[in-house]
């Protein structure tokens, strides 16, 4: 992030950085900001509680308005707390337009070491194991991490040596037409500035509602399946197999739902192994469906065919839906600690 960063402000030298660190442990954000004339402000905002959330309200928007609105510079650039995703800033500035009015993402880079890409994106490490995470009760993944970060990308820029499966794996990540920068010297900092984000198109890549694409693309280094169905998960074989889809050296995203629970979108975002489920916002006037992308490499193709025999398995089957139907009443379904409470029986 910090050769990056250096190269846009060599690029860009009536640009002003704004660097912000977050330090867990001491409660506290630090805040570099500097132009080509040297550091222009520097300071430590103790926070009531260390959280990328509590430093976007209270320090990293107002600062990125106020640099914005200051008029010394063209263009600012924002290095965000490591493991802090930009779509929180994004989403607040398009949300909300008030909160800094003169501020307007121009491009949203992620950088990435690149010996280490296929660990980052697929292996089983915790952010709190690198002394990287967020907040004190920041349980998240590298791999969960940096594959959001890059999905949400408008390009990714590589330092270091990179091999072909980790630059494939990027590209089955990235939303097409993404640029990757597999070397950060030949990184052009200005054409950043020509609008690369665009907010409609990105929030539609990352959404966990993101309609079904092509069923299976398999390249020379990586194969992404997309398992696709109207049915829903059978609650009790989801619960009791949910680590047949969330497993170990893979990317997992998309949506869910279950018969207990029809107008909730049940999300799911997993990577390296570790899984995470939860309710996004309601179904509304479309019809539910159950979609999981699945990504991986080389290494984990054979794995393919059993994928496709597990998502089957767990959702409802032809007996069971003769049976009980698509919508069941229930007042639990084994889910309340993740989905919380049923709010609603079925019709």
């Amino acid at each position: 992030m910090a050769s990056v960063t250096i190269g846009c402000q060599w690029d860009l030298p009536r640009a002003v950085v704004v660097r912000h660190d977050l330090h867990v442990e001491a409660q506290q954000l630090h805040r570099v900001v500097s132009d080509a004339d040297g550091v222009v402000e520097q300071v430590v905002h103790q926070l009531d509680h260390a959280c990328v959330s509590c430093a976007l309200r209270e320090d990293i928007i107002p600062t990125l308005e106020r640099l914005c609105a200051d008029g010394r510079w063209e263009a600012v650039v924002a290095h965000l707390p490591v493991a802090a995703e930009a779509v929180q800033v994004c989403r607040l500035l398009e949300l909300d337009p008030t909160t800094a009015p003169h501020a307007r993402i121009s491009s949203v880079v992620t950088a990435l070491e690149g010996s280490t890409l296929a660990v980052d994106l697929l292996g089983d490490d915790l952010l709190r194991e690198r002394g990287l995470h967020a907040a004190p009760d920041d349980d998240r993944g590298v791999a969960e991490t940096c594959s959001s970060l890059v999905e949400y990308a408008d390009l990714l820029a590589v330092t270091g040596a990179s091999d072909a499966e980790g630059r494939a794996l990027l590209r089955a990540l990235a939303r097409p037409g993404v640029e990757l920068v597999p070397d950060t010297s030949r990184l052009d900092g200005r054409g950043l500035l020509e609008g690369l984000h665009q907010h409609v198109r990105t929030e539609a890549w990352v959404s966990p509602t993101r309609p079904p694409t092509v069923p299976l693309v398999v390249n020379r280094h990586t194969w992404s399946l997309e398992l696709s169905s109207v049915r829903p998960f059978h609650p009790e074989r989801l619960l009791d197999g949910i680590e047949l889809l969330g497993s170990a050296g893979v990317r997992t995203r998309g949506c869910f739902w279950l018969p207990t629970r029809p107008g909730d979108v049940g999300v799911w975002d997993g990577a390296g192994g570790q899984l995470s489920i939860g309710t996004g916002s309601p179904w509304g006037s479309t019809r539910p469906f159950t979609r999981i992308s699945v990504t991986g490499t080389t290494a984990s193709r054979g794995r393919i065919g059993r994928l496709r025999e597990d998502f089957d398995r767990l959702l409802l089957d032809d007996a069971e839906i003769e049976a009980r139907g698509m919508l069941w009443e229930a007042f639990s379904d084994g889910f309340e600690p993740w989905l919380g409470a049923i709010r609603r029986a079925a019709a």
